[in-house]
C-alpha cells in the first residue's frame, strides 16, 4: 500500500475532471479524495497498490482534449490515515462550486503563460554559516544541506514547475583547500547521495550526469559516478547534474586541451560547446545562489552568459521547496532579450 499526493496542472477545473478521477479510482481499487485548488490546479490524495497507482498516473498523463493535463507534481508521502473510499471534496454548494471552478479555470489560463527555466543551476552556499549560527560544528551544516530527502524535495518541486534540468554545485576545484576532515566528510555525503539517487532514478526516469573532474576523487566515488551515469543514460523525463570537483575555468581549460588533442585548427562557438561538460544539454536559463552572496564564483561561465540570476538570503540548509518556487516564478516575470532590444 502506498500513498501519493498529486497536484495536477492544466485545464482541469470546470470540465468534470474530478468526476472522471473518482470514477477511475473506484474502478481500480484506489481510495482517497480529489479537490479543486484556488490556483486552478487539482489536488489528489490517493492510496492503493503500486500497480494501480502507476496505472492512475499513466491515465492522468493521457488527457489531451477538453481536459488537458499540462504537468503533474507527484510526491510519495507517509500514510497517516487509511481511506475506505474515494471522495470529491467540495467546500461550497453545488452551484457555488461550479462557479468557482470556472473562475479558477480562467486563472489557470492566465498562469499558463508562465514559462519556467528549462535548465536551472543552484549554488548551495552557506552550509557552514548555517551551522555556526546555531552553535553547531560546521560539518553539521553539510550534513543538513546534503540530506537526500531535502535535496529531492527541491528536485521534485523544480520538476513539478516544468524545469527539465537541475545542476547542483556540490564541490568546487577551490574546495580542495579545505581541511582533510571536511573534505572526507563531503565525499561520504556525496557517495551516500549517489546511493540514494540510484533508488529513485529508475522509478522517475531521471538522467544523471556528473560535471567536473573525476581523476582526483577516491576510487570508490569515481566508480559510483560512472556507474550511475551509465545506468541512467537512456532516461530523459528529468535530468540531474552534480557539479563535483568543478570549476568554470578548469572546464574551459579541459575543453581547450581536448580540442588541441583532436588537432582541429579552427572551431566556432557550437563546436566549442561540444567539448564542455554540458555538451548535450541546454545552457542555463537561471542561476540561484543561496546565503546572500552576489557572485557566481565560476559556475558555467561560458554557458551562463544569458542566465537570469537570483540571489537568496537564506542559507542553503534552510532553503525549502517554497523558496525555490518563489525564485522560479520570479523568472517567469523577467523579459529575456538575449542582447536584442
Amino acid at each position: 500500500m502506498q500513498e501519493l499526493e498529486i497536484k495536477i496542472y492544466g485545464r482541469v477545473q470546470g470540465v468534470l475532471f474530478r468526476e472522471r478521477i473518482k470514477r477511475f479510482a473506484k474502478n481500480n481499487q484506489l481510495n482517497g479524495f480529489v479537490e479543486n485548488l484556488a490556483d486552478g490546479s487539482v489536488l489528489v490524495l490517493v492510496q492503493g497498490n503500486k500497480e494501480n497507482l502507476d496505472k492512475f498516473i499513466s491515465w492522468l498523463k493521457s488527457f489531451k482534449g477538453i481536459c488537458f493535463v499540462r504537468d503533474l507534481n507527484i510526491k510519495e508521502i507517509k500514510i497517516l490515515e487509511k481511506y475506505s473510499d474515494f471522495k470529491i471534496l467540495k467546500k461550497d454548494s453545488y452551484f457555488l462550486d461550479k462557479f468557482k471552478s470556472g473562475t479558477n479555470l480562467i486563472k489557470s489560463f492566465q498562469k499558463s503563460k508562465f514559462i519556467p527555466p528549462l535548465h536551472l543551476v543552484i549554488i548551495p552556499d552557506g552550509n557552514r554559516r548555517w551551522a555556526k549560527k546555531r552553535g553547531l560544528e560546521k560539518l553539521k551544516g553539510h550534513d543538513k544541506a546534503a540530506d537526500f530527502d531535502n535535496l529531492f524535495s527541491l528536485f521534485n518541486e523544480a520538476r513539478g514547475l516544468g524545469v527539465k534540468y537541475v545542476s547542483l554545485w556540490g564541490f568546487s576545484t577551490e574546495n580542495w583547500k579545505r581541511g582533510k576532515e571536511e573534505i572526507d566528510n563531503l565525499f561520504k555525503l556525496f557517495f551516500k547521495n549517489l546511493e540514494d539517487l540510484r533508488k529513485v532514478i529508475h522509478k522517475h526516469k531521471i538522467r544523471f550526469r556528473h560535471f567536473g573532474r573525476k581523476d582526483r576523487f577516491p576510487k570508490k566515488l569515481k566508480e559510483e559516478l560512472v556507474k550511475l551515469e551509465k545506468e541512467s543514460k537512456n532516461y530523459s523525463d528529468f535530468n540531474i547534474q552534480f557539479c563535483l570537483d568543478y570549476g568554470g575555468r578548469d572546464e574551459i581549460v579541459r575543453a581547450v586541451n581536448k580540442i588541441l588533442n583532436s588537432k582541429k585548427k579552427k572551431i566556432d562557438e557550437e563546436d566549442f560547446k561540444k567539448y564542455l561538460d554540458s555538451s548535450d544539454i541546454p545552457d542555463p536559463d537561471m542561476i540561484i545562489r543561496t546565503s546572500g552572496e552576489q557572485r557566481l564564483s565560476g559556475i558555467m561561465p561560458y554557458q551562463g552568459v544569458y542566465a537570469e540570476l537570483c540571489f537568496v538570503k537564506k542559507h542553503f540548509p534552510s532553503f525549502k521547496p517554497r523558496d525555490l518556487r518563489k525564485a522560479i516564478k520570479s523568472f517567469g516575470k523577467r523579459k529575456r532579450r538575449f542582447g536584442g532590444s
